[in-house]
């Protein structure tokens, strides 16, 4: 559920307009419901063990306004930089609810994490865990460690999101585990308190999840039985969310937690989750304006101003969004199909291929559903196009939580050099 709505012949976010909004601040730009993130947090939350910390995915969605309103419910932050940590910091989530996940932390990432305090280190390598060693000895602490192990279980996804296969490049792989705990318990200035694992994202079966889980939960046995002392599982996000309303939906949060707590419930671990997609893919979506109406020579074309560098997942992932009109079509507006297409200067620059719309012209508003989620957070400023605003809805009130990139930001750190005056 969101809480975006046709009402008075328009969409609504929540109690606003966006047509209002769209005036007051151009298009294109983003859109997130307080609502929908505050009901989607509580659903999967509640679905989980009263103890389990739900880190939320900050690559998701890193607004300091969003991470703010989900560390007000309680949610800690599963972060992959520094720069991650420095936005879940600022946010007001606190050092002991933060995860620090990713293949390639530096030494400055790693001193700056353990220097704020931070819950857990997922360690994805034995070269980053004598780094992370080191480093902690610098800082004069022990870094808590829980290894991602890589399960070799096949989410079933698309093969660009998909991360639990042998030859991914994250995690331990399976054969390696148990020396690498080993290694880890020799170490001065590391602590072993988990294991983690995360197979991939967008994730519509609960089949690949009971594989890994329940091979974990066996791993975790093992390790007890070598002397390591286990007391959290990671058990990742992943868990998908409907793109499309004709979509079977996806297992809800209730049954994911479920099968989460039958499979781990005699370990006596305590439970991490890192949903993001899954709590603000449906609160957000993107707002844009008709440039032009072109016709080809078997088709429409759409051409808006938003473009792939604002929306980059249908070039990236082939995916795919709902798209709607901003003014409720009535019950005897026409409909026509277009190609929905923005400025930039590639062919894949496309958001929807042959998509049935109400007829539009220029200067209509079209919204691009479901963009809460890997939207602005892998937004660019390509072809010299400023990052679009994001604005915050709660209620009747909305507050532009970016403003759309200004001439300064957009070149205002290039340099000159003195030769060429």
């Amino acid at each position: 559920m969101n809480h975006f709505q046709y009402k008075d012949g328009e969409l609504y976010a929540e109690d606003v307009a966006l047509s209002a909004i769209a005036a007051a601040v151009g298009t294109p730009f983003y859109c997130y419901s307080t609502a929908t993130l505050e009901r989607h947090y509580r659903v999967f939350a509640d679905a989980m063990q009263k103890d389990a910390l739900v880190a939320f995915s900050v690559k998701a969605n890193g607004n300091l306004a969003v991470l703010k309103t989900l560390a007000s419910l309680g949610a800690g932050a599963d972060v992959v930089s520094g720069g991650e940590l420095k936005r879940a910091l600022a946010a007001g989530i606190p050092g002991e609810k933060i995860v620090f996940s990713g293949v390639g932390k530096t030494k400055a990432e790693m001193a700056a994490a353990l220097k704020a305090g931070i819950y857990q280190f997922n360690v994805e390598s034995e070269v980053e865990l004598l780094a992370l060693d080191e480093v902690a000895g610098a800082v004069g602490v022990t870094a808590p460690v829980a290894f991602r192990v890589n399960p070799d279980v096949d989410a079933k996804t698309h093969a660009k999101i998909s991360t639990g296969g042998a030859e991914t490049k994250f995690g331990i792989p399976w054969s390696h585990v148990h020396a690498a705990y080993a290694t880890a318990a020799k170490l001065k200035h590391i602590a072993i308190v988990g294991v983690d694992v995360h197979i991939g994202s967008q994730i519509t079966d609960l089949a690949p999840f009971e594989t890994a889980f329940t091979r974990v939960v066996e791993l975790v046995g093992e390790l007890r039985a070598k002397g390591h002392a286990i007391s959290r599982i990671d058990l990742g996000g992943g868990l998908g969310v409907p793109y499309r309303n004709d979509n079977l939906p996806p297992p809800d949060p209730a049954a994911y937690g479920a099968l989460a707590s039958r499979i781990t419930k005699d370990t006596g671990a305590r439970l991490i989750m890192e949903p993001g997609r899954l709590i603000a893919a449906n609160a957000g979506l993107l707002v844009a304006c008709v440039i032009y109406v072109k016709q080809g020579e078997k088709k429409q074309f759409l051409i808006v101003d938003a473009a792939m560098n604002d929306l980059i997942r249908p070039a990236l992932y082939d995916a795919w969004h709902e798209i709607v009109a901003v003014a409720e079509p009535k019950p005897d507006t026409a409909w026509t199909r277009y190609d929905i297409v923005g400025p930039v200067c590639e062919t894949s620059d496309i958001f929807a291929a042959d998509r049935p719309l109400p007829v539009l012209k220029s200067d209509d508003r079209i919204a691009i559903l479901s963009a809460g989620a890997y939207g602005a957070t892998m937004s660019s400023a390509y072809n010299a196009r400023p990052l679009a605003a994001e604005v915050l809805v709660k209620g009747g009130e909305w507050a532009v939580i970016r403003p759309r990139m200004d001439d300064d930001a957009l070149f205002g750190n290039d340099r000159i050099p003195a030769w060429l005056g």
